[in-house]
């Protein structure tokens, strides 16, 4: 590793009870699409070596970590769809989708570690971390899952919408993307309550 250049540890989870669990999410930003969460308990032994911020990790490394994951820890991932996004606003859809993924865990974590500065309204022991994708094992572990399964979603639908670039631009607010609703319109897919999907519906 570079000099200067730091991983995530477990430094923190090694002071919670056991099992711990890392929550992160993928897709706060993008104008269409589901918001995504993901739990992940690592094992105590045979922690995949790679594991890092998923915005650091390129597609294809991301895709691999996801699969060693999915293989070795317990995992837990919680969607939230747009339409749920537009009811609840995309602070408690993300909340909501951390929380489905915590359930989906299928067990109880001892104590629950959560990227960024707010905690969902649950009764589990937990900690919020900010940046904590890049200072969290299990955190930086639930951004993979969390990630990868989102961008495997937008690719899906991609075939769909072949419109907005959704293969590549995973649903943000790209100028491709920006022109693409200009000229297209808002899919069923696209979040009605962001401004620039809710101008392009007063503009049709």
């Amino acid at each position: 590793m570079a000099a200067g250049v730091t991983r995530p540890s477990l430094k923190h989870e090694k002071i919670c009870l056991a099992p711990v669990a890392g929550v992160d999410e993928a897709g706060r930003g993008p104008l269409a699409g589901p918001v995504v969460a993901a739990a992940v308990i690592l094992p105590a032994k045979g922690i995949p070596r790679g594991i890092d911020d998923s915005k650091k990790l390129p597609a294809a490394e991301r895709a691999r970590l996801h699969d060693r994951l999915r293989d070795c820890a317990i995992v837990g991932v919680g969607i939230v769809e747009a339409d749920e996004i537009d009811r609840l606003n995309i602070y408690w859809a993300t909340m909501k989708a951390m929380t489905l993924a915590v359930e989906a865990l299928g067990q109880a974590p001892g104590h629950v570690l959560v990227d960024g500065n707010r905690l969902p309204r649950w009764t589990h022991a937990a900690t919020a971390i900010v940046s904590g994708d890049a200072i969290s094992l299990s955190i930086a572990a639930a951004s993979i899952i969390a990630k990868h399964t989102r961008d495997t979603i937008m690719i899906a639908h991609a075939e769909s919408y072949p419109h907005y670039g959704w293969h590549s631009n995973k649903g943000y607010a790209c100028r491709a993307h920006l022109d693409a609703l200009r000229a297209h319109g808002p899919s069923p897919l696209h979040r009605r309550s962001f401004s620039p999907v809710a101008q392009a519906y007063l503009d049709l």
